[in-house]
């Protein structure tokens, strides 16, 4: 890959491509769920939530003719990166959204929450686009499992452990510190946190060894 990249991929990458051109600049968006109320005595109180999915903007050109902008090795006519989206988009399916930046990469599941394009006016052929992606988690119902409250009653209940367990993580290939304080601790910014943690050095972010086990501060 480049220093510099987006991949888009469909089904376990079974079709993807890369942006023929990079984006100006990408729009991200981290928030909270969180709710205000109005309580009569009190006023306007605010009830922290969790934090809502990320989301991903980013717009530019699909070429229709080569040109020094170009990054990806194999080009696509763009009416065909149109028919790759829409496709996808139809689906109801969530695509693998790649990015590899200078200062921090992003490699996470996402869906298509919307998607403009046009024709370009300047140049005969190119079509301009705008895409919103949003990070997609993956979920599945829970089974739930019927107990005799009779019986259950006669067990005497445990006493309950509050304290707080140890978390880890094995980094997998590509991973980086940034990636994983955004996927376990909601903010890439927290890097820092998990650096300090296990005594990482500024010399070796840029090379940890895949299967290093890393210890997780609270989220």
């Amino acid at each position: 890959m480049n220093d510099y990249g987006i991949w888009l991929s469909f089904n376990n990458e079974a079709e993807g491509f890369q942006l023929p051109e990079n984006p100006s600049s990408i729009e991200i968006k981290d928030a909270n769920s969180n709710k205000t109320y109005h309580i009569s005595g009190i006023g306007e109180i605010n009830v922290l939530k969790d934090s809502s999915l990320t989301e991903y903007t980013f717009e530019g050109v699909f070429p229709s003719q080569k040109n020094p902008f170009m990054v990806a090795k194999r080009a696509l006519q763009p009416e065909i990166y149109v028919d790759y989206i829409q496709k996808w988009m139809a689906s109801k399916q969530p695509i693998r959204f790649v990015f590899t930046g200078s200062t921090f990469s992003i490699n996470t599941l996402a869906s298509i929450e919307a998607f403009e394009w046009k024709e370009a006016g300047g140049a005969v052929g190119d079509i301009e686009y705008k895409l919103s992606l949003k990070k997609y988690v993956h979920y599945a119902a829970q089974k739930v499992k019927v107990v005799n409250k009779a019986a259950a009653n006669k067990q005497a209940s445990p006493r309950p452990d509050n304290r707080a367990s140890a978390k880890t993580y094995k980094l997998v290939k590509g991973d980086s510190l940034w990636k994983i304080a955004q996927k376990f601790l909601g903010s890439g910014s927290r890097y820092k946190e998990i650096q300090k943690l296990n005594n990482i050095k500024e010399s070796e972010l840029r090379k940890l060894p895949i299967g290093l086990e890393v210890k997780l501060p609270p989220k």
